[in-house]
Parts: structure tokens; sequence; C-alpha cells
């Protein structure tokens, strides 16, 4: 079976060909058991050493109390509850919801519907749906091409409610924005707003997804108190990259039908799991250990994560955010510079074994292949012999095209590993909320383990101000600019 940990859920880390002769040895394993005292100390009091906010002052992280669902956390029984309620609001009545929201108020809500709805899903009929809305996604970029686009789809839906349902399309915006002067998001949502306020058989809602400070309120909170926009939160101490166990997540969750309950129960199962100091049966911990190791002691500073399954993709892109804005960091606690951070790169089974697999295979000696896989596909489809006389085609005939799938991925790992390239492989017993809800938890918590083995803040991002202050005074130089033409 190889070296593997295998939950009693039947999710399996298998490192086989990551760990052992000639690849990460136990002596290279950094020490365990500092770096889990800190995460238990994190999981208990939300502290952790050094970790500062934006403006300097000391700030906790939560983001280990969201899986647990009780009076009190930042997930009671109430808001469960109050996003049930939504969904049941926005079911059979809203037509569309478009989610504004950049980095993790884009990133997990996109992994979410992939995963809960599919590609076709805006294609099916209501009834289809189940009486769900259609969903589409702005605010995370400024593109406004395709603003222009959704906006001329939405007037197309307008004119096509009138004739066949002889009423107005029914929009909500769902924006999401802590602080609400998130550029790309709110240039978006007013763009939109403003647009579906002068198209003709558009009822438009919003829902405000912000920080819920009364006292202090944030530009979008005070718009949504002024306006009478519904709100959710966007909690203190849950970075966005951690936020889709929150209302950041949740909230699009519950307009699709999503099993929210059963994605915080394979976080919460999970994050028992990991309360274990052997790094040995811990999947976060020893997957942290062995790409620390990996990069410090044998260069493989480059993490594909690749995952077998088109709708896994988007998981993908949410973890290039989680392991770039966690770990890639300048100094290390104690101001020291040490350029930390290992670069994450998206890949997808089988589309990328025609086009990256020749790097990973050939090129030079700096990655991991990190595998996800499911083990039942439920949707299979039998590949038919239908044309017998084609020898090359009747050869691929008479399995499924989940047998064919695993059996590319694990030729793929085989063919790595016989030419000394690293890999691991992640295995969901079936893709659905709970399992997904496993495997993203325990990413998360990964990233606060390698925190800890390399000394960095995982919870910081002080690199992404950097631009941040460089674009505000440039786009009043463009406003006033413009001003002048005028």
């Amino acid at each position: 079976m190889g070296n593997q940990i295998k939950l009693a859920s039947g999710f399996t880390f298998d490192y086989t060909n990551l760990f052992g002769e000639g690849k990460v040895t136990a002596a290279e394993l950094p020490d365990a058991k500092a770096a889990h005292k800190a995460v238990c100390h994190m999981r208990e009091t939300g502290e952790v050493r050094g970790h500062l906010s934006k403006d300097g002052t000391p700030e906790l992280v939560l983001f280990p109390q969201l899986p647990y669902v009780k009076d009190g956390n930042l997930n009671s029984p109430a808001d469960i509850e109050k996003l049930k309620k939504f969904g049941e609001n926005v079911k059979g009545r809203i037509d569309i919801v478009v989610s504004l929201g950049i980095g993790g108020s884009f990133l997990g809500n996109k992994v979410l519907f992939d995963v809960g709805c599919g590609e076709f899903w805006n294609a099916m009929t209501p009834e289809e749906r189940g009486g769900w809305p259609e969903v589409y996604f702005s605010g995370n970029n400024i593109d406004p091409r395709r603003t222009k686009d959704l906006l001329k789809y939405l007037a197309h839906k307008a004119e096509v409610a009138k004739t066949h349902r002889k009423r107005a399309l029914r929009v909500l915006l769902l924006v999401i924005s802590k602080s609400g002067g998130t550029l790309d998001t709110m240039s978006n949502f007013m763009v939109i707003y403003d647009e579906l306020s002068k198209t003709a058989n558009v009822e438009t809602e919003v829902v405000a997804v912000t920080d819920p400070n009364e006292e202090k309120p944030t530009l979008l909170k005070k718009l949504a108190t002024e306006k009478g926009w519904p709100t959710f939160r966007v909690p203190d101490g849950v970075g966005g990259r951690f936020s889709v166990f929150s209302d950041v997540g949740l909230s699009l969750a519950a307009c699709v039908g999503f099993d929210i309950e059963a994605f915080l129960k394979g976080a919460r199962d999970m994050d028992e799991a990991c309360k274990t100091g052997d790094m040995m049966k811990n999947p976060a911990m020893l997957n942290a250990a062995l790409k620390f190791a990996a990069a410090k002691e044998h260069g493989r500073e480059i993490e594909v994560m690749m995952p077998y399954g088109d709708y896994l993709k988007s998981l993908s892109e949410w973890y290039i955010q989680l392991l770039a804005e966690s770990l890639g960091k300048e100094d290390d606690r104690e101001g020291k510079k040490v350029y930390y951070g290992r670069t994450p790169l998206v890949a997808v089974g089988t589309t990328d074994m025609h086009a990256q697999t020749q790097q990973h295979q050939e090129g030079r000696l700096n990655k991991i292949v990190q595998f996800i896989r499911v083990a039942d596909w439920p949707e299979d489809c039998l590949i038919p012999d239908v044309f017998p006389e084609a020898q090359k085609l009747s050869d691929i005939a008479g399995v499924t095209m989940a047998e064919a799938l695993e059996v590319a991925r694990v030729s793929n790992e085989e063919a790595l590993a016989s030419n000394g390239r690293y890999s691991a492989c992640f295995t969901l017993p079936t893709l659905n909320a709970y399992h997904l809800g496993e495997l993203m938890y325990m990413l998360a918590l990964s990233v606060a383990y390698e925190g800890e083995f390399a000394d960095v803040d995982a919870f910081n991002q002080p690199g992404v101000e950097a631009y941040k202050r460089i674009m505000g005074p440039r786009l009043a130089e463009v406003k006033k600019a413009r001003a002048k033409k005028a």
C-alpha cells in the first residue's frame, strides 16, 4: 500500500512518491512538536506568535473555529439558519445571482459552485435546477469587455422574461467586500448596479457581505444600512483565503442549495483528525512537513496542484492564493530576510498531461506534483466499442471514463517516479460537499503548520499593500486628467 494516511471517511493522503529512500527522509523532516503546539494554541485561543493586522496591532486567527457550529462561534446555529432562510428566499424567486468578489471572496465560492453545480448549470431550465437561480461571477477583474457582455446578457434575459414569463427579470447582486472599497469588486458592482437600474424589465436586489462592525461601519456596511440591503458577515480574524467556511462562501452556497452542513462537517472531521501530535497520522502536519523538507533539502520549491477532474480546476486556483499569500514572505518572524515561499501552479489531469507533463517529467528538478483523485464517480460512462474496425479506438473501449482517467493518473505518477520526480496524492472517496470540506480545510491547516516550520507569519500579506499604495494615487491622477478633458 505504500506510505499513506487513510481517515475513517476514506479520505487518503498517499505520500509514497515523496517520502523514503531517494526522496524526503525521516531525518529531514522538521521538528513537529513546537509547530503542533503552536497550531493547537491557535485553534484554542486564536493567538499566533507575532501576527499583526494591517494596522500593526495584534490580531486573532480564527478560521479553525469556523467548522464548529455553536453559540458564541463565528458560525452559530442562528447563522446557519439565517443562511438556510436566505436560500429558501432565493429559490424559486430569483432568476439570476451575480456574485461579486475577488481573491477569497471569489476563488472559494467558485469551487463550491463548480463542485455543486457544474459547467452547464446556467444552461438548464429553472425546473432542472430545482428552482435555484443561474449564477455568474463578476468583480474578480476590472475587465470592461466581460462586464459589458454580462450586462448585454442580463438585458437579453430581461427580454426573455418579459416575453415568456410576462414579468420582470429578478436579479440578486451578492456583493462581497470587507472594506467596501475593493477597487475590482466595487467598480464592477457600481457599473452593474447602475446599468440594471436603467434596464427595462429588471428588478434588482442587493445582499452585502461585509464587515459587520456597526460602531465604525465600512463603506459597504453604511450603504447597506442606508439602502436597506440584507447583510452577511466577513468575520474578523478570518483572512480571505480562509473565508470559504464563513458567510463569504456559504452565502453563495445557500443560493444554489449546496450542502453547507455537510461541507462544514467535512472540515470539522478533518480538524479532529489533525489534532493528533503524531505527524505520521496528522494529514495537515505531514503534508506541510514533507513539502517544507522537499523544498529546503531537495530544491522542490514548486507545487503543481493537479486534480484529475475538470470541476476541480477552480480548487487549484483557490490553492494558488492560499499558498502564495500565506507563505510567500520576505521576512521571518524575527525580521530576518528569508524570502520564503513555494510557488503553486495550476494543472488539470488529463488536460495538462498534454501540455505541462513534458516539463514535469524532464524539466528542472524543482517540482512536486500534487495529484487529487476521486475514487468513485457516480456519473461514470462506459466507453463503447462503436468502431471495432479501428483497432486503436477498439483498444480504448470497454472501460469506463473514470477507469481510463485513473489509468492516466497512475501512469503519470509512475512515469514521474521513475525519473526521480516527486508527487503525492489526495484521494476523495467521491466528489461531494463533505469530502470537499475535508480537503479544503486540510490544505488551510497545512499552511498554518508550514508557517511554523518556516517561522513566517502565514496569516498576513504585507506584499499586497505595496501595489495598493501605488495604485490609489495613480487612479486619482487618471480621474483628474479625465475631468480636464470633459
